[in-house]
């Protein structure tokens, strides 16, 4: 993951906004972790979120870990993209960074939950979306169980949680059934490489192909 390397995009292009979302424990993140390498040059945004940081979580490469009233006052200065209250925590992307990355014509993709991606969508609709979906809700149970990171009452919120997060797959431009992660990572990778030709981010190029014809 990185802030400061330049894009690979066509010259002249504006960058392509990839949006990955998905109920807690579908596997979303090491999804993409696992796909970026192979990407050359998209930019990952790190969102805010006040949640206590996990084992292994590196301040400022996976999240930034706020306090809440910190994230509140951000929040009325209309300084995120999106941000949203999941299970009792407050997440947010910076809109500030994420504009300035397309506007230079690097491509980003952020890695947030439902209710953000959703939000993203009605603020800058020519995003890509993408719903990461597990492959069965015994599946899902067994992942998020299988953390170790929450009490039975607590996988009950996550499971109903996602369960309302799926209902709304039909809202995405593309859907990931994370069974195997090898194709999953594939069909990822797939789908930020044919975003970075689609139209209409190259039609100011062609425009310009075209009015050099006699």
């Amino acid at each position: 993951m990185t802030f400061d390397r330049v894009s690979d995009a066509p010259a002249g292009a504006p960058g392509a906004l990839f949006v990955v979302s998905a109920p807690s424990g579908a596997g979303k993140t090491t999804l993409i972790r696992k796909a970026l390498p192979d990407l050359g040059a998209v930019r990952f945004s790190v969102s805010a979120t006040t949640r206590p940081r996990r084992p292994g979580e590196r301040e400022g490469v996976d999240y930034f870990f706020v306090p809440r009233g910190t994230f509140e006052a951000m929040v009325m200065q209309d300084e995120f993209l999106e941000w949203a209250r999941v299970h009792e925590n407050l997440y947010g992307t910076p809109a500030g960074p994420v504009r300035a990355a397309l506007d230079t014509g690097a491509d980003m993709l952020l890695d947030i939950d439902v209710q953000g991606a959703l939000q993203v969508r009605s603020r800058m609709p020519q995003s890509v979306q993408i719903l990461v979906v597990p492959p069965s809700y015994d599946e899902l149970r067994r992942r998020i169980e299988g953390r170790g990171q929450d009490d039975p009452a607590s996988v009950a919120v996550r499971l109903s949680n996602a369960r309302a997060e799926l209902s709304r797959f039909a809202e995405y431009d593309y859907v990931i059934i994370n069974d195997d992660l090898g194709e999953a990572v594939e069909n990822l990778k797939g789908i930020v490489r044919a975003g970075r030709v689609a139209m209409p981010r190259l039609a100011s190029r062609v425009n310009a192909i075209l009015s050099a014809f006699p």
